[in-house]
């Protein structure tokens, strides 16, 4: 054989290792990454925060619903979702078989657009050329985002924050959350939240001399969204919908991120400033993927564990 011949073989070889190998071996190579996010008043007990996000469950999905179970063995005080749970149309009793381990826990949700619309083929090679439509088209089948709803709010006692504001205590320390529904679908209202907000707040006012944390939660980190939970004193936002990338390059990272954050915040725990205000954010690469893109590369799924700690600089 010639040495382009040679070469072309190796190629096609190369090309049909990572093919396997990011359809067989990283969707299911499952991790948990662990940060530290200095945002409690000084003295305040630790707070375990369960980030989770874009399971995309599908029913046969075994491997990742026994995965997702066993993490209720890190004894989280709270458990932030933040959407895009359903990859099937009868996804909903493998969802709850997945989270029955975390009934119990305190939590908070908001939806992604696919807990609304069933997962529709598309052209991958779209999705270079900007976000996806969030409405998936008029053809996709209606998910029953309700039972959802009731299983998280009724069942768990979580907490919806779509367009929405709640408050829990935990660990002695108060927590001040907001909320978006699918920045995605265009359906945030972030012209609600500043007097939501301050109607939560005026609760706090004679109740303790510590500030309350804040605590920002979306399902799609769109810039206009961050910029409107960092302009509420978000101490922490917690996103996903990007998957982090989905297929990454080494050396390069996200190739894209389906909404309009920069390419090197698609994962991980960054600062995002607006302003004079800052957040760390959190965006999950999420736990799981379409059903009719089953690949992840450079970009295994997580979930993540937030420690929230004292901020020894002083609580401002």
């Amino acid at each position: 054989m010639s040495r382009a011949g040679i070469a072309v073989a190796a190629g096609l070889g190369l090309a049909v290792t990572a093919a396997a190998y990011a359809t067989l071996v990283e969707p299911r190579a499952y991790g948990l990454r662990r940060e530290t996010v200095p945002a409690l008043a000084p003295g305040a007990d630790p707070i375990r925060v369960l980030h989770l996000s874009d399971l995309h469950l599908a029913p046969w999905q075994q491997h990742r619903i026994d995965w997702v179970r066993g993490l209720a063995a890190l004894e989280p005080d709270l458990v932030v979702n933040t959407g895009d749970n359903m990859g099937h149309r009868d996804a909903l009793p493998a969802l709850a078989e997945a989270l029955a381990p975390l009934d119990g826990v305190p939590g908070v949700f908001v939806n992604g657009s696919n807990d609304y619309v069933e997962p529709q083929f598309k052209n991958p090679l779209r999705y270079l050329t900007g976000p996806s439509k969030g409405g998936h088209g008029d053809t996709a089948a209606p998910l029953d985002v309700d039972a959802m709803e009731r299983l998280f709010t009724e069942r768990f006692g979580w907490h919806s924050l779509n367009n929405d504001v709640a408050q829990l205590t935990i660990k002695g320390s108060i927590i001040e959350f907001m909320g978006t529904n699918d920045a995605h679908r265009g359906w945030d209202r972030l012209d609600a939240l500043p007097g939501l907000m301050d109607a939560l707040r005026e609760l706090d006012e004679d109740d303790t001399d510590d500030p309350a944390v804040v605590i920002g939660v979306t399902h799609a980190p769109y810039r206009r969204v961050l910029d409107a939970l960092t302009n509420q004193a978000a101490d922490v936002i917690f996103a996903g919908h990007t998957h982090g990338g989905q297929v990454a390059l080494p050396g390069f990272g996200a190739i894209v991120t389906n909404c309009d954050i920069p390419r090197r915040q698609a994962r991980g725990l960054s600062l995002w400033q607006h302003a004079h205000h800052a957040s760390y954010l959190n965006v999950s690469a999420g736990l799981g993927h379409s059903i009719y893109a089953p690949i992840r590369f450079a970009c295994p799924p997580e979930a993540v564990l937030v420690t929230l700690v004292p901020d020894d600089i002083g609580y401002s």
